[in-house]
């Protein structure tokens, strides 16, 4: 059998992405170009209504971190332990912790936040394979659309905890990096936890990114790499007590919006 018809044959063993078990057709098709104008319409109006849900289920939240990571990390797993101590620290701080919703990293700083007795939020994406929602979270909502989920786990958040993780976990940290570095965000801190997994991608960007000038020495700041939870959270603190005027005011519940 040649190379590719091999390729041919692994490939017909996986589902169709807009066919597969939860996933959504829209949002599979919604980046394939120009459609009918009624479809265009209809998907727009979509896209605003997900937007309103997520506005209206996360609007008295509280002060949150979010915590992104790797879906595929089991309880066994060094970083799943040290992302559920986060969640429990962050619960102790009285902070809010937001995940994906799903399993591995999300599912154990969900999991740490119940445990020490703080507020635990999902924001779900629907997908084709291996995002089911952990059973730790307080409060959840599932998006079809990554953007809009996107959104919704930068928008409520005070600092962002990153640990090891895949291409959506890099999608997601260099996003929120990327927010902060253009000040379409505030500076709130970055931090990478585990330095072994890290610290090639930080050399990375020193020797090549910055040695070529695609981006600033000062950029490097913007990240803080670790693997102590007490430096996380004195740096997650200090964001907290920045923006402590902001938090202060905090949104009143409407009787005549049906905000319980």
């Amino acid at each position: 059998m040649s190379e590719n018809d091999s390729a041919r044959l692994n490939s017909s063993r996986l589902p169709a992405w807009p066919h597969a078990t939860g996933a959504s057709p829209d949002s599979a098709n919604l980046l394939r170009g120009p459609d009918w104008r009624r479809t265009e319409l209809a998907r727009a109006f979509r896209v605003f209504l997900e937007m309103l849900k997520g506005f209206r289920g996360l609007h008295f939240v509280g002060p949150c971190v979010t915590v992104f990571g790797s879906a595929r990390f089991p309880e066994t797993h060094p970083h799943y332990a040290s992302a559920r101590e986060m969640g429990r620290r962050l619960a102790k701080m009285g902070l809010t912790t937001m995940t994906g919703g799903g399993p591995g990293i999300m599912e154990a700083a969900n999991r740490g936040a119940r445990e020490g007795g703080g507020r635990s939020i999902g924001c779900n994406i629907v997908l084709p394979m291996e995002q089911e929602p952990n059973k730790y979270v307080d409060k959840f909502l599932e998006f079809r659309y990554f953007f809009v989920r996107k959104v919704m786990l930068v928008k409520y958040s005070y600092a962002f905890v990153i640990f090891p993780g895949g291409f959506g976990t890099m999608d997601e940290a260099f996003e929120t990096l990327t927010l902060v570095q253009t000040r379409k965000i505030e500076h709130f801190p970055i931090i990478l936890m585990g330095t072994e997994f890290w610290n090639p991608m930080i050399e990375f960007l020193r020797e090549k990114m910055v040695a070529e000038g695609t981006i600033s020495p000062e950029d490097m700041d913007l990240l803080t790499v670790t693997d102590s939870h007490e430096e996380a959270c004195r740096v997650i603190q200090a964001s907290v007590d920045r923006s402590r005027e902001v938090i202060q005011k905090a949104p009143s519940r409407l009787w005549w919006l049906a905000e319980s």
